[in-house]
C-alpha cells in the first residue's frame, strides 16, 4: 500500500518541526518537510526515523502554487507558515485546485473565520479545508463542547493560556501577538476590550500556579457566541509568566492606545531578543484553561473548568495536537471532514488526549456550584 503523503509547509519552523515529530509516529505516512531553506528542512528530516521524511525547498509566496502541488501530489498539505494575521487563503485555494486536503495552524481571527467562503469549492473538489487546527479554536472548542454537556444554555466562556517563561518562543507567534497589542478586539458578546490593555489573575494547578492574563484577539471571540444557545459572553486571555514582562506588555498596549506606537509587530525581532534575555528566569511549565458557566433549565448557574498543564518545555507541542489528530482521520478516509470550515467542534478531548502520548501534558477538570 502506498504511503499517505503529508506536505508540511514551514516544517522546520517553531511549530512545524514539532508537528513533523508527532506525525513521524503515525504509521503509513510519508512526510515532506518544506520551506524556503532546503538545508533547514534537511536538518529536521535527518533527526526523524530513517525513511520517514524527505526535504524540499518550497516558497508559499511564490506564484503558481497549484502546478507545484499537483506535481508533488500530497494527500494533505499542512500550512504552518505564520503569522496568519493579514494573510489571504491562496495556499488553501491552491490545495483545492490540486485536489489535496488542507489544514493550517492559524489563530488569526479574520483568517480562520473567513475560510468558510471556500466551502463550495472544497466540496466540489472532495477535499477538507480546515483552518485553526491549533490551541484555539480547535482545542478550546473541544473543551467547551465537553464541559457544556447537559447545559440548556451557556452564560459565559472563559479561556486562558500562559506559557512558561523558559519555553522557547517563536518569532511568528511574537509578531502575531504584537499585531493587536493595544488594538480593539471583537466584543465576544461582551464589553469592548483592547489587546493586552487590562489584566486579571487566574490560578492554575501546581506547578504553574497564579498567572496574570490579558485580552487577546482569537477566533473564539467571533465563533463561540454564535455556536451555543444563550449566546454566551466569551473572554480570552493570554499571559506571560514573569509579571514584569506582562506589565511591560500592558504598558505597550497603553502606548498604542495613546497613538505613540502605531504597530508593535514591526519591532517583533527586537522585542523577542529583549524578552529572551530573561529566559533563564521562571519555569518551563505552562497551562491552558477553559471555564464554562451554564444552566440546566431554570436551575442555578454551574461552572465547569477544564485545565491543561504542560511541563518540561512541552507546551509548544499543544498547538500541533489538532493537526495530528485530523491527519489520522483523513488518512482513515473520514468523509465527514470534507468542506471548508474553522476547526470548531471537529475534535473531542479524547482525541487530543491520544495525541498527548509521550508528552509531559496532563488534563483535568472540576465543577463549581
Amino acid at each position: 500500500m502506498a504511503a499517505y503523503r503529508v506536505l508540511v509547509l514551514g516544517g522546520y519552523g517553531f511549530f512545524g518541526r514539532r508537528l513533523v515529530e508527532r506525525l513521524s509516529r503515525h504509521p503509513g505516512l510519508e512526510l515532506l518537510i518544506a520551506g524556503r531553506s532546503l538545508a533547514q528542512a534537511q536538518a529536521v528530516a535527518e533527526r526523524l526515523p530513517p525513511g520517514t521524511a524527505a526535504a524540499l525547498a518550497f516558497d508559499v509566496s511564490a506564484p503558481e502554487l497549484t502546478p507545484r502541488l499537483r506535481a508533488l501530489a500530497p494527500a494533505v498539505v499542512v500550512h504552518t507558515c505564520g503569522p496568519f494575521q493579514g494573510q489571504d487563503h491562496r495556499v488553501a485555494e491552491a490545495c483545492i485546485a490540486a485536489g489535496s486536503h488542507y489544514i493550517d495552524l492559524a489563530d488569526g481571527r479574520d483568517f480562520v473565520c473567513g475560510i468558510s467562503r471556500l466551502d463550495p469549492a472544497a466540496r466540489r473538489a472532495g477535499v477538507a479545508v480546515i483552518s485553526g487546527a491549533s490551541s484555539v479554536p480547535a482545542l478550546s472548542s473541544a473543551a467547551v463542547d465537553h464541559l457544556s454537556v447537559g447545559f440548556d444554555t451557556l452564560q459565559a466562556i472563559d479561556i486562558g493560556i500562559s506559557p512558561g517563561n523558559k519555553t522557547e518562543r517563536g518569532l511568528s507567534t511574537v509578531r502575531a501577538i504584537l499585531s493587536y497589542c493595544g488594538q480593539a478586539l471583537p466584543s465576544g458578546a461582551g464589553p469592548r476590550a483592547y489587546g493586552w490593555l487590562s489584566r486579571w489573575s487566574h490560578r492554575y494547578p501546581a506547578p504553574v500556579r497564579s498567572r496574570w492574563l490579558s485580552p487577546c484577539d482569537v477566533p473564539d471571540l467571533a465563533l463561540l457566541p454564535q455556536r451555543y444557545a444563550g449566546q454566551p459572553l466569551v473572554r480570552f486571555g493570554a499571559g506571560l509568566e514573569l509579571r514584569a514582562l506582562h506589565a511591560g506588555m500592558n504598558l505597550m498596549a497603553q502606548l498604542a492606545r495613546w497613538g505613540w506606537v502605531r504597530d508593535w509587530s514591526r519591532h517583533a525581532g527586537a522585542l523577542k531578543r529583549a524578552a529572551d534575555v530573561f529566559r533563564h528566569l521562571g519555569s518551563d511549565a505552562g497551562a491552558m484553561h477553559v471555564s464554562v458557566t451554564g444552566r440546566r433549565g431554570a436551575g442555578p448557574s454551574i461552572t465547569r473548568t477544564w485545565t491543561l498543564c504542560a511541563t518540561q518545555g512541552d507546551g509548544p507541542f499543544v498547538p500541533t495536537l489538532a493537526t495530528s489528530a485530523l491527519v489520522r482521520r483523513l488518512q482513515a478516509g473520514d468523509a465527514s471532514l470534507i468542506g471548508a470550515q474553522p476547526c470548531v467542534g471537529l475534535l473531542t478531548l479524547a482525541e487530543f488526549a491520544r495525541e498527548c502520548e509521550g508528552l509531559h501534558i496532563q488534563m483535568g477538570e472540576a465543577t463549581h456550584g
